[in-house]
């Protein structure tokens, strides 16, 4: 995917480097060669966020707010209620919500919105159908067409419909940050006649995807009940299952009884570089290349890093690595005892580990920020925070706890 490409690029280039088993019985001895892994174990996502809008009656507005970063799109569809299988939606692809310059768009988007045709049901005359919502026995009353989406001015059905602007109107408004918020009017009061805007969806999807329908291909069930029937609880359930928050973990760095990072202090320069670029460059001993990898790269939901070390009795590992889709997150721990009473540790040490804030650059909206590394323009380029090391205690409500981002485990050779 395009994210994967683009994140994987800007770690490459920052990282400019000279060079699972939970089985707990052990045998005690005094120096051991240790493994650790790191899993990315994120529920592969492809969508970034969604929800549904409700019933709009002609002369009242419905407004839905949504977090967005740069290379985001807005997709929805809301069906004509004075049809068969008719909607409302911006292209495929939905509505670019940031232009070139990285500038949010706003203002009055109806323009970018069409009617289409879901190709599941034979039209009848808009307004009188007997298998229209209105008017119809029940679901999925009408003929069946096997057709395929089509825009409404490429369908030669013979009626006559009133003009988008005559019936819907989308403003967007940027909020600040990444925050927007969509307001849908139904203006159709003073339309030929009037329509309710039935039930709908929203998405948040990236350049090149086409979550709701595909021009000139057959419709989904999902969006054929909304097209048909205004019932959106299925498409809703799937885009549901389908967008979250997700991230790659960066190139990280580990060392033995030296802390990476002390908490309640400033961040080093070095993990500065870690936690916002993911360049562990300044660090010793580092952990780059994922596992069946052979360069340098960020870690994708079900890829791994690993590193070997040895350790004597005392010894203690810290190590951290970036959360990619944030501003300076890291996950990691500092002082992990690698002996208990001369046994060496062995298993999933995931309870150990931590989600921290680096301090160092002001933090935005997961996965959205236009100062986190799939967005921003050059390393270093979000404003100075000027604090200190510290858990993350109030994340983004898009992100999840830390054992559903991340799972280190950690063997003797």
């Amino acid at each position: 995917m395009n994210f994967k490409k683009v994140l994987g690029s800007i770690f490459l280039f920052s990282i400019l480097l000279t060079s699972c088993n939970e089985d707990d019985d052990v045998q005690p001895i005094s120096s051991k060669t240790f493994r650790v892994t790191i899993e990315n174990v994120f529920e592969a996502k492809d969508y970034f966020a969604n929800g549904s809008t409700g019933f709009i009656q002609p002369g009242l507005s419905e407004s839905f707010s949504f977090n967005a970063g740069i290379g985001h799109y807005l997709s929805f569809a809301t069906m004509f209620v004075q049809s068969n299988d008719l909607f409302y939606a911006p292209g495929e692809n939905g509505i670019a919500l940031y232009d070139a310059n990285g500038n949010a768009l706003t203002g009055d988007v109806t323009e970018m919105i069409n009617l289409w045709d879901a190709g599941t049901e034979v039209n009848e005359a808009p307004g009188i159908g007997a298998n229209q919502p209105p008017r119809q026995s029940g679901p999925n009353s009408g003929t069946t067409e096997n057709g395929m989406v089509l825009d409404i001015v490429n369908v030669n059905d013979g009626f006559t419909y009133p003009a988008v602007e005559e019936v819907i109107k989308v403003t967007l408004a940027h909020d600040g940050g990444t925050m927007f918020t969509v307001t849908i009017e139904n203006v159709s009061a003073s339309a030929s006649f009037t329509t309710p805007l039935a039930p709908g969806v929203w998405v948040i999807n990236e350049n090149g995807q086409t979550p709701l329908f595909s021009e000139g291909q057959a419709s989904s069930t999902g969006l054929e009940r909304i097209a048909e029937d205004g019932d959106n609880s299925m498409l809703d359930a799937s885009l549901s299952s389908n967008s979250g928050f997700i991230s790659p973990f960066a190139p990280g760095a580990y060392a033995i009884n030296s802390p990476i990072f002390i908490p309640g202090d400033p961040s080093s320069a070095k993990l500065e570089s870690l936690a916002e670029d993911g360049n562990p460059s300044g660090f010793a001993n580092v952990f780059t290349t994922p596992i069946g990898g052979n360069s340098p790269a960020p870690i994708f939901p079900g890829e791994s890093f690993s590193y070997d070390f040895n350790a004597e009795e005392g010894d203690v590992l810290s190590f951290a690595t970036m959360l990619g889709n944030s501003n300076d997150w890291f996950a990691g721990a500092n002082g992990i005892e690698l002996f208990t009473n001369g046994t060496a540790i062995s298993g999933n040490i995931t309870n150990l580990i931590r989600l921290y804030d680096a301090g160092t650059e002001i933090d935005q909206y997961a996965g959205a920020g236009s100062d986190q590394p799939a967005r921003q323009n050059g390393a270093n380029s979000g404003a100075d925070e000027n604090g200190v090391v510290e858990t993350v205690t109030n994340p983004s409500s898009n992100v999840p706890t830390i054992s559903d981002m991340v799972k280190v485990t950690i063997i003797n050779m």
